[in-house]
């Protein structure tokens, strides 16, 4: 058995794990609110929930899992030294994110062409909320990518990497919640 703790294996600081353990505390305290309302009216949320692009949504979950994929192997590119291969994979996993992005904000155009907003119904209150503070946490990991992109050093990749596999990992979490189950 080696000498070193469980804290000096982390990949990253020990801050972003503080950040990424608070942040799913906090998406978590959202789906539990999601749950929690949807039993007191069962049938809206279905009803809410249908008229929502599922097929948008899924080719969501493809992209961020993909660029997850991408920043991983971001990241064992900048430990190997291979600078140009790793910002290459930071900018097409940042451009995946943004991909993202801009479906997510036609799905909001969608709802709200059709009069629907956070003040519809409770599912669209939790939509929008869920959904639109994960697109923040998605836009601020397209940024730490961009720096990863610009700066590929093996610590601040682990670090970054880990906060945008975060975001995929509530968006894989938000994904069957919001628009399947």
């Amino acid at each position: 058995m080696s000498g070193t703790s469980l804290l000096e294996e982390l990949p990253g600081e020990l801050m972003i794990w503080v950040l990424i353990v608070s942040e799913l505390l906090v998406f978590g305290a959202g789906l539990a609110g999601f749950m929690s309302v949807r039993w007191t009216d069962v049938q809206g949320f279905a009803a809410a929930q249908s008229t929502l692009d599922q097929t948008l949504a899924g080719l969501n979950t493809i992209i961020l899992v993909t660029s997850g994929f991408l920043a991983a192997l971001g990241v064992e590119a900048a430990k190997d030294a291979r600078t140009a291969r790793a910002r290459a994979l930071f900018i097409l996993a940042g451009a995946l994110g943004i991909g993202f992005l801009v479906i997510k904000f036609h799905e909001y155009a969608l709802e709200l062409a059709r009069d629907v907003g956070p003040e519809t119904h409770p599912f669209y209150m939790f939509y929008f909320l869920l959904t639109g503070f994960h697109a923040a946490h998605v836009a601020a990991g397209v940024l730490i990518l961009a720096l990863l992109a610009f700066l590929p050093r093996p610590r601040a990749a682990e670090a970054g990497v880990a906060f945008w596999h975060m975001v995929d990992l509530v968006w894989v979490l938000l994904f069957p919640v919001v628009y399947v189950l």
